[in-house]
């Protein structure tokens, strides 16, 4: 094999990263055959692999691991030291990491450590937390490829002199809260798709069922959470990319609204394209680890680095208003409004899978019972994708071969007026939603709908997205 050719690039990077795994966290490979010949690899079937005060302490939610540190039960290098272990096992039976840098983070955790024994008091409210990174975050010293041959040893573009000096905004934040970065996670190529699999690390699957696929784009963050490497997360959603994978890998994530969270030099697809802009949102084996984060985050004022973030502050009088209006079990409160929730059994091309449809069918019967109410990607014709792709050499994966071929670019009034018809249909919905309040004088308060037509896929067989 050429040691220029992609495919030999793709392979040296691979074996770079599991070089970085510390020799005693290394899995023979009679443990390695026995992972892969499972279907299910989360639970007890990772943890054989651990050392008992790992699998106690990756066993902590986000919350509880914040309250630990913070009241001195653990320390921050305890916690980050367990969190790496962790997820070197998981990348080494689940191939689910891009970038490795334990030291970095060992070193960081020591640094709070001796903060916290100087000062008395934590960094920041993040002090000591472990947040994995799917691969389009760029932190110093470390790469970015974003799952494309070309941008190895370097960070997708935006660092042309390979300094590795540039920090993504929202990784600056997690940084001044006190988080520790330990890991970045594999994602598809080109972003757009509803799995994981590039000609870096090829795919990764669900740890829940090996046979199936873990979702997309983010879905290397899902399934290290799957596998308990990770409580928290950052990752990206434009047409489903945190929800798919949170669905698929049974784990939980938020997509705000965009333009919520700094974008700002963060590698993406098409980044010209402005219509319908991807947002940052976080994934977590948690509910409450969505809200803890987010909220720390947007406390740290992000319009004021980034002209493109809306200066709205985290609101927590709005979560608690909805919180008022049940009980800890759900139920809907005596003398308060009760929650009113729109579902969508369809989309109108694609029905639903018996499974799926179940499952909606149990949470709006719960709802009900508990008192509540029911009620622009490929403009550019692929060129920046094949502008990636042409760096190396490296093909499309033949997942995408078929939708992504390069195209003539759309032309600039057809383009304006793609964006015309998008607009107005966001202003048709904005009418329809505000016309549920016509029965009864109430706006439906959420919609409730799946996350894919389907249950997680065969690899491969993901069709239906956005």
């Amino acid at each position: 094999m050429n040691e220029n050719s992609w495919e030999a690039r793709a392979a040296a990077k691979r074996a770079a990263t599991v070089d970085k795994i510390p020799s005693e966290w290394v899995l023979s490979s009679e443990d390695l055959e026995r992972a892969h010949s499972r279907r299910d690899i989360t639970g007890s079937s990772i943890e054989q692999f651990l050392e008992k005060e790992t699998v106690s302490i990756t066993a902590l939610k986000t919350v509880e691991i914040l309250n630990a540190v913070s009241e001195q039960e653990l320390t921050a290098t305890k916690v980050v030291r367990a969190f790496c272990q962790r997820a070197a096992v998981a990348h080494q039976v689940n191939n689910c990491l891009h970038e490795i840098f334990f030291d970095q983070a060992l070193e960081r955790a020591q640094f709070l450590d001796d903060y916290f024994t100087k000062h008395g008091k934590t960094l920041g409210p993040l002090h000591g937390l472990p947040v994995s990174l799917k691969d389009q975050f760029h932190v110093k010293g470390i790469d970015t490829t974003m799952g494309y041959v070309g941008w190895i040893h370097g960070n997708l573009g935006i660092d042309p002199d390979k300094s590795h000096t540039i920090e993504s905004q929202i990784v600056t934040e997690l940084l001044s809260l006190g988080a520790v970065l330990y890991c970045k996670t594999s994602l598809p190529q080109t972003l757009l798709f509803g799995e994981t699999k590039n000609n870096i690390i090829g795919q990764t699957l669900n740890p829940i069922n090996q046979n199936l696929s873990c979702g997309g784009s983010s879905g290397g963050e899902a399934a290290l959470m799957a596998l308990g490497g990770s409580s928290v997360g950052v990752g990206t959603d434009i047409g489903g990319s945190l929800r798919i994978p949170a669905g698929f890998c049974g784990i939980y994530s938020i997509k705000p609204t965009s333009n919520r969270l700094s974008y700002r030099d963060v590698a993406n697809t098409n980044p010209g394209q402005d219509t319908y802009r991807s947002t940052i949102g976080f994934m977590g084996t948690s509910i409450d680890a969505l809200e803890v984060v987010f909220e720390a985050v947007l406390g740290r004022e992000p319009w004021l680095k980034d002209p493109a973030v809306i200066p709205i502050p985290f609101r927590k009088e709005v979560t608690e208003s909805y919180r008022r209006q049940a009980d800890e079990k759900g139920n809907a409160k005596f003398g308060e409004r009760p929650l009113k929730m729109g579902v969508l059994w369809c989309d109108g091309m694609v029905g639903l899978h018996p499974p799926v449809h179940r499952g909606l069918k149990v949470v709006v019967e719960a709802l009900k019972k508990a008192g509540h109410k029911g009620g622009l990607l490929s403009a550019d014709g692929a060129h920046d994708i094949h502008q990636h792709l042409k760096r190396s050499g490296e093909p499309l994966i033949p997942d995408l071969q078929d939708g992504l071929n390069l195209k003539t670019p759309t032309e600039l009034l057809k383009y304006q007026d793609l964006t015309i018809q998008g607009l107005e249909y966001e202003r048709q919905y904005s009418d329809y939603w505000n016309s549920t309040a016509e029965s009864d004088g109430q706006i439906v308060d959420a919609v409730l709908m799946p996350v894919a037509p389907h249950a997680a896929v065969i690899p491969g067989k993901f069709y239906h997205g956005g």
